[in-house]
């Protein structure tokens, strides 16, 4: 009985197929990991070093006011006027534009006291100045805090600091207060758009509403704040508005 031969040819081919079946699977493990450690600075490392350094601008722009303010974070009475705001104001004043002495520097504090939110203001809405900072930033070409039209702000939902993660968590009544270093406004919820079209610049307006879905928005002109961001979560597809009317405003005590 003949005992079949392999031939080298054989062997040699096989064993290059081997080789290369394990160098691919080390290359695919390479890649997971490389793609987990990616995941994972987006998901964490970027989360902690933006709200640390913005929680550092609120502090740093609270003791160059000389004003702490600390006690309007409070979750636990969101429906109530934050300390040293003024009684409400059907028509307050118009002030003079508090804008920063440089591009991108934060000039003013947003506090969310149901979301126990607090954070800077930058002019703005650039990724890599302020918003992958942790910022909320200001709509160029929006009325600054106070004035009549639209103050508007945009912030991430996810990543870097995620300071809008739960925008939608917001309902009608909530309190939003905006502190400069000269006065104090007080805005209250009226409206949660829940998703709408990146391109919706009608959301921004003077008097803001809706293009895509008329049905939500203002008719008359007013002080009003509009808070943006992304949704759903970890996609940039809608968009996710908030509403508020100024209610209260004057100088900071």
């Amino acid at each position: 009985m003949r005992t079949p031969l392999v031939e080298h040819g054989t062997l040699r081919r096989r064993a290059r197929i081997r080789r290369a079946v394990l160098g691919g699977a080390e290359l695919l493990v390479t890649v997971g990991v490389l793609l987990l450690l990616l995941v994972a600075h987006q998901l964490w490392w970027t989360n902690r070093e933006a709200k640390e350094g913005a929680e550092r601008r609120v502090e740093a722009l609270e003791r160059e006011w000389g004003d702490p303010g600390a006690s309007d974070t409070g979750a636990d009475s969101p429906h109530t006027d934050p300390p040293g705001a003024d009684s409400p104001l059907t028509d307050p004043p118009d002030t003079t534009p508090e804008t920063p002495s440089s591009p991108d520097t934060p000039y003013a504090i947003l506090t969310i006291p149901r979301l126990t939110l607090r954070v800077p203001i930058a002019e703005g809405t650039g990724k890599r100045n302020v918003l992958d900072k942790g910022y909320a930033g200001h709509y160029l070409h929006t009325q600054q805090p106070g004035q009549k039209g639209n103050f508007a702000l945009a912030g991430h939902r996810n990543t870097h600091g995620e300071p809008f993660r739960h925008l939608d968590r917001l309902r009608k009544g909530d309190l939003i207060t905006v502190e400069t270093r000269t006065a104090r406004y007080t805005y209250t919820v009226d409206t949660v758009l829940p998703r709408t079209s990146p391109r919706d610049t009608g959301v921004i307006g003077p008097v803001p509403r809706s293009l895509t879905r008329p049905s939500y928005g203002y008719d008359a002109p007013g002080r009003y704040l509009t808070l943006t961001t992304c949704t759903p979560e970890y996609t940039s597809r809608y968009r996710l508005v908030v509403w508020g009317t100024l209610t209260s405003g004057g100088p900071r005590r």
